[in-house]
């Protein structure tokens, strides 16, 4: 049985608004009343958030002084996940098409994503995606469990996953971050990085994933051109021992 386990945020979901919508909010929360900051353009966020500049130096490069960028990265971590929040969140471009595209090739698919169970539940009502993802086949955080960081809680999900699903013989994870890497790796699961998410390719590079491709439906494309051509090796080693 082929299995694709794919993130939510980033390869399905395009959280850039959200984060710079959130940005937006806290810099204006830090700065004192009669103080100048420079507000980034979203590109210039964006490039920052993918390459992985930490919240604090953001913070300061955006004319916040060091106790300021503490602030402001520490109030960036109580809102960003907030509800009101997530509805500047929009379905990536091809995602849909990428996920019909698997349920009809009869793919076992799983979603695995560090939202809690309110925070996906709204995104399937809001953009029809339950259709996609039956309950025992999602993974995510209880509404009441408190993050550590994605690289540790991530694998937690993967371990909980591999022993409660069906064997299957092909498994790929698909992601966006060193964590999704991370816990593919860590369990022997193939792992795509898609680069519509929060990292760029130098930060998915070092992590060392089987592929790199830009976008769900590309790794969906990437890994139903594997079987068939494991199935190809397979029947070609018959012949040559006949």
């Amino acid at each position: 049985m082929l299995r694709i386990i794919s993130d939510f945020d980033g390869p399905i979901m395009d959280v850039s608004e959200r984060y710079y919508q959130v940005y937006q909010f806290c810099l204006e929360q830090t700065r004192r009343e009669d103080q100048s900051v420079r507000q980034m353009s979203k590109e210039e966020f964006w490039a920052l958030k993918r390459s992985r500049v930490p919240e604090r130096k953001i913070g300061m490069l955006s004319g916040l002084d060091e106790d300021q960028a503490q602030a402001f990265a520490a109030l960036r971590r109580q809102t960003v996940h907030t509800m009101p929040y997530l509805v500047y969140d929009a379905l990536a471009p091809g995602a849909v098409d990428a996920l019909e595209k698997i349920q009809q090739a009869g793919v076992d698919l799983v979603v695995m994503t560090m939202r809690r169970q309110r925070e996906l539940d709204y995104a399937f009502g809001r953009y029809d995606l339950e259709r996609f993802f039956p309950q025992n086949r999602c993974y995510h955080l209880a509404n009441d469990y408190v993050k550590t960081r994605d690289i540790d809680d991530k694998p937690l999900l993967m371990e909980r996953a591999i022993a409660e699903l069906p064997p299957a013989s092909n498994v790929w994870m698909i992601g966006d971050t060193e964590a999704d890497i991370i816990a593919a790796k860590n369990h022997g699961v193939k792992v795509i990085g898609v680069l519509c998410g929060i990292r760029d390719r130098e930060q998915l590079k070092l992590y060392q994933p089987d592929a790199i491709v830009n976008n769900l439906g590309e790794a969906v494309d990437f890994v139903l051109s594997q079987p068939l051509t494991e199935e190809l090796n397979i029947k070609n080693e018959k012949l040559k021992s006949l």
